[in-house]
């Protein structure tokens, strides 16, 4: 069905939808695909392309806005400017065949551009705070622009995070490059991220916890022997001691249960709290109170 020009789909099958391939079905999601659809929408929980996102089992009763067909593409000159549902691969491909190289680092990343610039992305050497020039938020009330000095970046946050602000639409500056040099770069971060991380083949969200200042939440993780730990079907990645993966049919209790021990263990090992990078979506009481413990978003 669909309300003015805006896809809306009910009782949604959000599962396979998800990196971490869990979760229960979504009474009412909303597809906009333009700021001016998503303005009709008022407030209501906004997600992206889920890359980072644990949705609980037991589904989530309300409504959701999905940023994922928000897929403008404008390039011009060193100006790039790209809706937030646009995924990460997709932009970094894009302006490669222009020449253009800043966006290298997001060749190997699952989610979106409105997910990387809230969370101000990086790696290998690259974040988006680098490239970043302005970018068009909802602050709940009216859509803002921000330049880079107003986003307050650090590493792995911006204001966004603290205000709850929405990204819908953002402007890069970036470098004219050598497009053989650009492809060589983007080569080199793909075989890293293939070698250090879990494959498509082993669900998975990402990193779990972020990296404390001066410190690494994989060394300290590791140090406190997680690797292999198991909740039901969620698993430490025998790999990396800071990736969770979906070992077979895991639910989001599992993975609920299992941050909670591998963040007690470097809390009593180390006296240092782990705080989550991924996110929560879903209204089961039980889950909701392990969020709070964890201080899950």
């Amino acid at each position: 069905m669909r309300f003015v020009k805006l896809l809306i789909e009910e009782d949604y099958e959000i599962k396979n939808h998800t990196s971490f391939k869990i979760g229960g079905k979504i009474a009412k999601v909303y597809f906009p695909e333009t700021i001016d659809e998503f303005l009709q929408l008022g407030k209501l929980p906004v997600i992206g392309n889920l890359s980072n996102t644990l949705v609980s089992s037991f589904g989530y009763s309300g409504g959701v806005i999905s940023t994922a067909k928000l897929q403008k593409i404008e390039i011009s000159g060193q100006k790039v400017i790209s809706g937030a549902g646009v995924r990460g691969p997709k932009l970094a491909q894009k302006v490669a065949e222009h020449g253009l190289s800043g966006l290298e680092f997001m060749i190997g990343f699952p989610g979106s551009v409105g997910g990387e610039v809230y969370m101000n992305a990086g790696a290998h050497g690259q974040e988006v705070s680098n490239i970043f020039k302005s970018a068009k938020i909802y602050d709940g009330k009216e859509i803002k622009t921000l330049s880079k000095g107003e986003m307050d970046f650090s590493y792995r946050h911006s204001i966004c995070q603290d205000k709850n602000y929405i990204v819908l639409e953002a402007e890069f500056e970036l470098v004219q490059k050598n497009p053989d040099e650009i492809k060589k770069q983007m080569d080199e971060n793909l075989n890293f991220r293939q070698s250090h991380q879990p494959s498509l083949a082993l669900p998975n969200c990402g990193s779990i916890f972020k990296n404390p200042e001066g410190n690494s939440a994989g060394k300290l993780l590791d140090e406190c022997f997680v690797k292999g730990l198991k909740v039901g079907g969620a698993e430490v990645w025998e790999n990396h001691a800071n990736f969770i993966i979906n070992a077979g049919d895991a639910a989001s209790k599992d993975v609920l249960s299992l941050m909670f021990m591998m963040q007690n263990r470097v809390k009593e090992k180390f006296g240092i709290e782990l705080m989550p990078e991924i996110r929560y979506l879903g209204d089961n009481e039980e889950e909701v109170e392990l969020c709070k413990l964890l201080k899950v978003q």
